[in-house]
């Protein structure tokens, strides 16, 4: 049995649908207002919980063999890196090894390691991974750049715009992964023997300039792209004004800073390990973009 945190999310449906593929038993902790019937139709059993809630957890890790944690702060859970990416992860990581699971599979950030401090987000997953690696637990923790999907809605407003909006650097790099690809490799975790109690930087094909990605855009959808790139002294400005009014969104907005000004890819190396790992190409942005937006 696998439970799967933070299952209704873009990588989590992606996780239990795969599992679910596979003829593999899978228990999806999510929330009593998100929408899991497809979760149901898929097969998985739904635990309905509140990951604030430490009883819920350890009640969840019964029965359990295996345990991928995809959850993350957003908007529904309004943003609590604290609760959300540190604490629930820590008393999950506790209930799990109460529940003497086997294998536990920790969704990071690439560039956890790096001392952002004014990035809340990046400070709860490094911090969790410190805990991890000293459980006692075996796991293998993961660190993504940026999600394919969540340039879906982005690629969807192009369309209808040509409008790109680029905070800040154009040519900072990043590896943006497939969503389906790190749903691959977080389940094969388990069972892949290179991949037990390691720490592995997981991006797409190709390290692209933040501009190659309006480029791809325009590619899929025959337009030329109307690049804005305000400078990132504009988003210091907003968040000057709303640390007067709202210190937590001012907050919430340094992972975002940190996230745009700084570079976040894989070198071909480690592209090249893990496709060697898990025996697999990893596949480009393009690509992914071309299969789910059906042109």
């Amino acid at each position: 049995m696998f439970l799967v945190t933070g299952a209704t999310g873009g990588l989590g449906r992606k996780i239990v649908s795969l599992l679910r593929q596979r003829g593999q038993a899978v228990r999806a902790f999510v929330r009593l207002t998100s929408r899991y019937g497809d979760l149901e139709q898929r097969g998985a059993e739904v635990f309905i919980g509140d990951l604030q809630q430490e009883r819920e957890i350890q009640k969840a890790c019964q029965g359990v063999q295996y345990v991928i944690s995809a959850h993350g702060s957003n908007e529904f859970n309004r943003g609590k890196p604290e609760a959300i990416d540190y604490r629930a992860n820590i008393d999950l990581i506790d209930a799990a090894k109460a529940a003497g699971v086997q294998h536990f599979v920790f969704i990071s950030v690439l560039g956890a390691d790096r001392g952002y401090e004014d990035a809340p987000v990046f400070k709860a997953k490094w911090a969790v991974e410190q805990y991890l690696r000293a459980s006692g637990l075996n796991y293998t923790i993961l660190r993504p750049s940026g999600f394919s999907s969540n340039l879906l809605p982005l690629a969807e407003r192009f369309e209808q715009t040509g409008i790109y909006l680029l905070i800040g650097d154009a040519k900072i790099r990043t590896s943006i992964v497939s969503t389906d690809d790190l749903a691959r490799i977080a389940v094969d975790s388990v069972a892949v023997e290179g991949a037990r109690n390691q720490t592995l930087s997981v991006g797409g094909a190709q390290a692209l300039t933040r501009d190659e990605i309006p480029r791809i855009f325009g590619r899929i959808f025959n337009r030329e792209p109307l690049i804005i790139n305000p400078p990132l002294a504009a988003l210091d400005a907003v968040r000057a004004l709303l640390g007067v009014v709202s210190p937590d969104s001012r907050q919430a907005l340094g992972t975002l800073r940190s996230l745009l000004a700084n570079e976040f890819f894989c070198t071909p190396s480690e592209i090249q390990h893990l496709e060697t790992l898990f025996n697999f190409k990893m596949e480009t942005l393009e690509s992914y973009l071309r299969r789910h937006l059906s042109v």
